[in-house]
């Protein structure tokens, strides 16, 4: 994922101003990132990538305040859980 769909990734797919409790995992900001780069049919970077531009941001994959959102949050829940659906 280039900087510039890293960016819009980002505005689209995580929050900052919402209550929770921990943020998202390492599985969690990984799954949702897969999900929103099918929506957006782009190839999913490996988790090492990921994490290395999240570190970029000064965002820690495994210590955030991060909150799933958008169609991207939708389509990680669904297939996560589905027998919720």
């Amino acid at each position: 994922m280039d900087s510039i769909h890293f960016d819009r990734f980002l505005k689209e797919a995580v929050r900052t101003d919402r209550e929770t409790d921990g943020g998202l995992g390492e599985d969690e900001l990984y799954g949702l990132s897969t999900s929103w780069c099918v929506i957006n049919r782009l190839q999913p970077e490996c988790p090492k990538v990921l994490w290395a531009a999240l570190r970029d941001e000064r965002i820690e994959p495994k210590n955030n305040d991060l909150s799933m959102t958008g169609p991207a949050a939708t389509g990680y829940i669904v297939s996560s859980a589905p027998n919720v659906v």
